[in-house]
Protein backbone atom coordinates (compact mmCIF):
# COMPACT_ATOMS: atom_id res chain seq x y z
CA UNK A 1 0.00 0.00 0.00
CA UNK A 2 2.80 2.13 1.08
CA UNK A 3 4.21 1.82 -2.19
CA UNK A 4 1.83 2.19 -4.10
CA UNK A 5 1.10 6.12 -2.78
CA UNK A 6 4.93 6.23 -2.73
CA UNK A 7 4.38 5.87 -7.04
CA UNK A 8 1.62 7.95 -6.70
CA UNK A 9 3.09 10.90 -5.01
CA UNK A 10 6.46 10.74 -7.51
CA UNK A 11 4.02 10.29 -10.44
CA UNK A 12 1.85 13.42 -9.19
CA UNK A 13 5.69 15.57 -8.46
CA UNK A 14 6.85 14.74 -12.28
CA UNK A 15 3.67 15.37 -13.93
CA UNK A 16 3.32 18.69 -11.29
CA UNK A 17 7.03 19.80 -12.97
CA UNK A 18 5.83 19.02 -16.47
CA UNK A 19 2.58 21.17 -16.68
CA UNK A 20 3.45 24.25 -13.75
CA UNK A 21 7.11 23.63 -14.29
CA UNK A 22 7.53 26.88 -17.10
CA UNK A 23 11.16 27.49 -16.40
CA UNK A 24 12.07 23.80 -16.68
CA UNK A 25 13.08 21.89 -20.29
CA UNK A 26 9.45 19.43 -20.12
CA UNK A 27 7.22 22.38 -19.18
CA UNK A 28 8.69 24.44 -21.76
CA UNK A 29 8.47 21.84 -23.81
CA UNK A 30 4.43 21.25 -22.43
CA UNK A 31 4.04 24.98 -22.91
CA UNK A 32 4.99 24.83 -26.41
CA UNK A 33 2.75 21.81 -27.43
CA UNK A 34 -0.06 22.84 -25.13
CA UNK A 35 0.15 26.52 -27.42
CA UNK A 36 0.24 24.67 -30.67
CA UNK A 37 -2.96 22.94 -29.81
CA UNK A 38 -4.81 26.00 -28.64
CA UNK A 39 -3.82 27.59 -31.96
CA UNK A 40 -4.77 24.07 -33.62
CA UNK A 41 -8.33 24.02 -31.75
CA UNK A 42 -9.36 27.74 -33.01
CA UNK A 43 -8.19 26.92 -36.49
CA UNK A 44 -10.60 24.42 -36.72
CA UNK A 45 -13.37 25.89 -35.19
CA UNK A 46 -12.81 28.57 -37.27
CA UNK A 47 -12.49 26.48 -40.29
CA UNK A 48 -15.66 24.65 -39.32
CA UNK A 49 -17.60 27.40 -40.45
CA UNK A 50 -15.96 27.41 -44.31
CA UNK A 51 -18.73 25.40 -46.15
CA UNK A 52 -15.56 23.80 -48.77
CA UNK A 53 -13.38 22.95 -46.05
CA UNK A 54 -15.87 21.05 -43.59
CA UNK A 55 -16.67 19.01 -47.16
CA UNK A 56 -13.86 18.16 -47.82
CA UNK A 57 -11.92 17.67 -44.50
CA UNK A 58 -15.09 16.95 -42.41
CA UNK A 59 -13.64 13.54 -41.18
CA UNK A 60 -9.54 14.56 -40.57
CA UNK A 61 -10.96 17.54 -38.63
CA UNK A 62 -13.57 14.89 -36.71
CA UNK A 63 -10.26 13.23 -35.88
CA UNK A 64 -8.15 16.23 -34.54
CA UNK A 65 -11.08 17.48 -32.88
CA UNK A 66 -11.03 14.25 -30.78
CA UNK A 67 -7.00 14.33 -30.52
CA UNK A 68 -7.33 17.71 -29.12
CA UNK A 69 -10.41 17.07 -26.78
CA UNK A 70 -8.95 13.71 -25.53
CA UNK A 71 -5.50 15.95 -24.37
CA UNK A 72 -6.91 18.88 -22.77
CA UNK A 73 -8.92 16.57 -20.93
CA UNK A 74 -6.35 14.58 -19.28
CA UNK A 75 -4.33 18.10 -18.98
CA UNK A 76 -7.62 19.08 -17.18
CA UNK A 77 -7.32 15.91 -14.95
CA UNK A 78 -3.93 15.98 -14.48
CA UNK A 79 -3.95 19.80 -13.25
CA UNK A 80 -6.44 18.90 -10.50
CA UNK A 81 -4.55 15.72 -9.25
CA UNK A 82 -1.64 17.76 -8.86
CA UNK A 83 -1.74 20.68 -6.79
CA UNK A 84 -2.77 20.55 -3.02
CA UNK A 85 -6.00 22.57 -3.44
CA UNK A 86 -7.89 21.80 -6.68
CA UNK A 87 -11.04 23.47 -6.10
CA UNK A 88 -9.22 26.78 -6.30
CA UNK A 89 -8.47 25.72 -9.72
CA UNK A 90 -11.96 23.81 -10.61
CA UNK A 91 -13.25 27.71 -9.59
CA UNK A 92 -10.79 29.79 -10.85
CA UNK A 93 -10.95 31.85 -14.18
CA UNK A 94 -8.80 29.76 -16.32
CA UNK A 95 -10.14 25.96 -14.37
CA UNK A 96 -13.96 27.50 -15.85
CA UNK A 97 -11.98 28.15 -18.94
CA UNK A 98 -10.57 24.86 -19.39
CA UNK A 99 -13.74 23.15 -18.52
CA UNK A 100 -15.97 25.06 -20.91
CA UNK A 101 -13.73 24.63 -23.96
CA UNK A 102 -13.73 20.71 -23.37
CA UNK A 103 -17.08 19.90 -23.20
CA UNK A 104 -18.61 20.62 -26.47
CA UNK A 105 -17.43 17.53 -28.19
CA UNK A 106 -18.61 15.41 -25.67
CA UNK A 107 -22.01 17.01 -25.27
CA UNK A 108 -22.41 16.90 -29.13
CA UNK A 109 -22.49 13.43 -28.86
CA UNK A 110 -25.28 13.62 -26.47
CA UNK A 111 -27.18 16.34 -27.92
CA UNK A 112 -28.31 16.79 -31.10
CA UNK A 113 -27.81 20.15 -33.10
CA UNK A 114 -25.51 21.17 -30.68
CA UNK A 115 -22.35 21.21 -32.86
CA UNK A 116 -22.66 25.37 -32.53
CA UNK A 117 -21.39 25.26 -28.62
CA UNK A 118 -17.99 24.28 -30.44
CA UNK A 119 -17.42 28.22 -30.87
CA UNK A 120 -16.80 27.59 -26.64
CA UNK A 121 -13.39 25.96 -27.83
CA UNK A 122 -12.43 29.32 -29.15
CA UNK A 123 -12.29 30.44 -25.26
CA UNK A 124 -9.33 28.22 -24.88
CA UNK A 125 -6.98 30.79 -26.81
CA UNK A 126 -7.06 32.86 -24.03
CA UNK A 127 -5.36 30.61 -22.14
CA UNK A 128 -2.46 32.39 -24.28
CA UNK A 129 -2.10 34.80 -21.28
CA UNK A 130 -1.59 31.76 -18.92
CA UNK A 131 1.56 30.29 -20.86
CA UNK A 132 2.75 33.74 -21.29
CA UNK A 133 2.90 34.31 -17.39
CA UNK A 134 6.22 33.53 -17.30
CA UNK A 135 8.65 35.16 -14.78
CA UNK A 136 10.24 37.66 -17.62
CA UNK A 137 7.43 38.75 -18.20
CA UNK A 138 5.07 38.84 -14.98
CA UNK A 139 6.69 42.02 -13.76
CA UNK A 140 5.94 44.21 -17.21
CA UNK A 141 2.14 42.52 -17.13
CA UNK A 142 1.38 43.00 -12.96
CA UNK A 143 2.90 46.78 -13.97
CA UNK A 144 0.23 47.37 -16.98
CA UNK A 145 -2.52 46.13 -14.55
CA UNK A 146 -1.52 47.98 -11.40
CA UNK A 147 -1.65 51.20 -13.57
CA UNK A 148 -4.93 50.27 -15.34
CA UNK A 149 -6.32 49.66 -11.60
CA UNK A 150 -4.98 52.95 -10.04
CA UNK A 151 -6.29 54.91 -12.90
CA UNK A 152 -9.98 53.10 -12.90
CA UNK A 153 -11.41 56.11 -11.26
CA UNK A 154 -10.09 58.31 -13.67
CA UNK A 155 -11.00 56.48 -16.63
CA UNK A 156 -14.87 55.94 -15.40
CA UNK A 157 -15.50 59.49 -14.88
CA UNK A 158 -13.43 60.23 -18.54
CA UNK A 159 -16.62 57.53 -19.95
CA UNK A 160 -19.27 59.03 -18.25
CA UNK A 161 -18.44 62.73 -19.50
CA UNK A 162 -17.89 60.82 -22.68
CA UNK A 163 -21.46 59.40 -22.38
CA UNK A 164 -23.09 62.80 -21.58
CA UNK A 165 -22.11 64.56 -24.17
CA UNK A 166 -22.82 61.98 -26.96
CA UNK A 167 -26.25 62.36 -25.61
CA UNK A 168 -26.31 65.91 -25.53
CA UNK A 169 -24.33 66.27 -29.19
CA UNK A 170 -26.90 63.91 -30.41
CA UNK A 171 -29.88 65.61 -29.26
CA UNK A 172 -28.42 68.92 -30.74
CA UNK A 173 -27.93 67.09 -34.26
CA UNK A 174 -31.44 65.97 -33.96
CA UNK A 175 -32.74 68.91 -33.78
CA UNK A 176 -30.84 70.82 -36.29
CA UNK A 177 -30.71 68.27 -38.89
CA UNK A 178 -34.12 66.69 -38.61
CA UNK A 179 -35.54 63.33 -39.92
CA UNK A 180 -35.46 64.25 -43.65
CA UNK A 181 -31.10 64.90 -43.35
CA UNK A 182 -31.43 61.12 -41.80
CA UNK A 183 -31.43 62.06 -38.50
CA UNK A 184 -34.66 60.22 -37.78
CA UNK A 185 -34.28 59.58 -33.70
CA UNK A 186 -32.09 61.18 -31.18
CA UNK A 187 -30.67 57.39 -30.65
CA UNK A 188 -29.52 57.45 -34.11
CA UNK A 189 -28.25 60.65 -33.72
CA UNK A 190 -26.13 59.49 -30.92
CA UNK A 191 -25.03 56.74 -32.82
CA UNK A 192 -23.83 58.99 -35.52
CA UNK A 193 -21.92 61.19 -32.75
CA UNK A 194 -20.80 58.04 -30.87
CA UNK A 195 -19.09 57.30 -34.97
CA UNK A 196 -17.33 60.26 -35.77
CA UNK A 197 -16.65 60.62 -32.20
CA UNK A 198 -14.64 57.59 -32.84
CA UNK A 199 -13.14 59.21 -36.28
CA UNK A 200 -14.61 56.25 -37.71
CA UNK A 201 -16.92 57.92 -39.98
CA UNK A 202 -19.04 55.35 -41.89
CA UNK A 203 -20.78 57.77 -43.97
CA UNK A 204 -24.14 56.21 -43.76
CA UNK A 205 -25.49 59.39 -42.23
CA UNK A 206 -24.16 62.88 -42.81
CA UNK A 207 -25.00 66.40 -41.91
CA UNK A 208 -26.80 69.02 -44.54
CA UNK A 209 -26.96 72.05 -43.02
CA UNK A 210 -24.35 74.35 -41.88
CA UNK A 211 -24.48 74.31 -38.76
CA UNK A 212 -24.97 70.69 -38.54
CA UNK A 213 -21.97 70.56 -40.80
CA UNK A 214 -19.87 73.03 -38.23
CA UNK A 215 -21.23 71.11 -35.11
CA UNK A 216 -20.12 67.91 -37.09
CA UNK A 217 -16.39 69.44 -37.06
CA UNK A 218 -16.58 70.46 -33.19
CA UNK A 219 -17.29 66.39 -32.59
CA UNK A 220 -14.33 65.55 -34.88
CA UNK A 221 -11.64 67.99 -33.78
CA UNK A 222 -13.14 66.96 -30.19
CA UNK A 223 -13.14 63.52 -31.06
CA UNK A 224 -9.37 63.42 -31.51
CA UNK A 225 -8.84 64.47 -27.98
CA UNK A 226 -10.57 62.14 -26.66
CA UNK A 227 -8.81 59.64 -28.14
CA UNK A 228 -5.57 60.58 -26.39
CA UNK A 229 -7.03 61.00 -22.88
CA UNK A 230 -7.42 57.37 -21.94
CA UNK A 231 -3.68 56.49 -22.73
CA UNK A 232 -2.36 59.88 -21.32
CA UNK A 233 -4.22 58.89 -18.00
CA UNK A 234 -2.64 55.27 -18.33
CA UNK A 235 0.96 56.59 -19.52
CA UNK A 236 1.16 58.44 -16.51
CA UNK A 237 0.04 55.75 -13.70
CA UNK A 238 2.41 53.72 -16.03
CA UNK A 239 5.60 56.07 -15.63
CA UNK A 240 4.41 56.93 -11.83
CA UNK A 241 4.97 53.83 -11.10
CA UNK A 242 8.27 53.25 -12.28
CA UNK A 243 9.68 55.92 -10.73
CA UNK A 244 8.39 54.41 -7.21
CA UNK A 245 10.22 51.15 -8.27
CA UNK A 246 13.15 52.55 -8.85
CA UNK A 247 12.96 54.37 -5.53
CA UNK A 248 12.53 50.76 -4.09
CA UNK A 249 15.01 49.18 -5.42
CA UNK A 250 19.06 49.69 -4.69
CA UNK A 251 21.98 49.17 -6.94
CA UNK A 252 23.04 46.13 -5.99
CA UNK A 253 23.26 42.99 -8.05
CA UNK A 254 23.16 39.21 -7.93
CA UNK A 255 26.62 37.83 -7.46
CA UNK A 256 24.79 34.23 -8.34
CA UNK A 257 22.55 35.51 -10.97
CA UNK A 258 23.73 39.02 -12.28
CA UNK A 259 19.98 40.48 -11.73
CA UNK A 260 20.14 43.80 -11.10
CA UNK A 261 17.86 46.31 -9.12
CA UNK A 262 17.07 44.50 -5.98
CA UNK A 263 14.86 45.36 -3.23
CA UNK A 264 16.02 47.52 -0.62
CA UNK A 265 16.90 45.40 2.59
CA UNK A 266 16.66 42.20 0.23
CA UNK A 267 17.99 39.40 1.91
CA UNK A 268 17.60 36.96 -1.22
CA UNK A 269 17.50 37.52 -5.32
CA UNK A 270 14.42 37.86 -6.30
CA UNK A 271 15.20 36.03 -9.72
CA UNK A 272 17.83 33.14 -8.56
CA UNK A 273 17.01 32.77 -4.96
CA UNK A 274 20.48 33.65 -4.51
CA UNK A 275 21.65 35.42 -0.82
CA UNK A 276 22.67 38.47 -1.07
CA UNK A 277 25.67 39.87 0.50
CA UNK A 278 24.17 43.01 1.84
CA UNK A 279 26.50 46.45 2.51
Amino acid sequence: MSEVKSRYQKFRKQAYIIIYGTNTVSGKLFDLILLGLILLSVFLTMMETVAGFETRYHDERIILEWIITIFFTIEYLLRIITINKPLKYIFSLYGIIDLIATLPMYIAQIFAGSGILSIVRALRLLRLFKILNHPKFSGQSNQLKDALVASKGKIIVFIYFVLISTILIGSVMYVVEGRENGFTSIPTSIYWTIVTLTTVGYGDISPVTPLGQFLASFVMILGYGIIAVPTGIVSAEIAKQGNEKEKDNSDSSCTDCGAKNQPKNANYCYNCGNHLLND
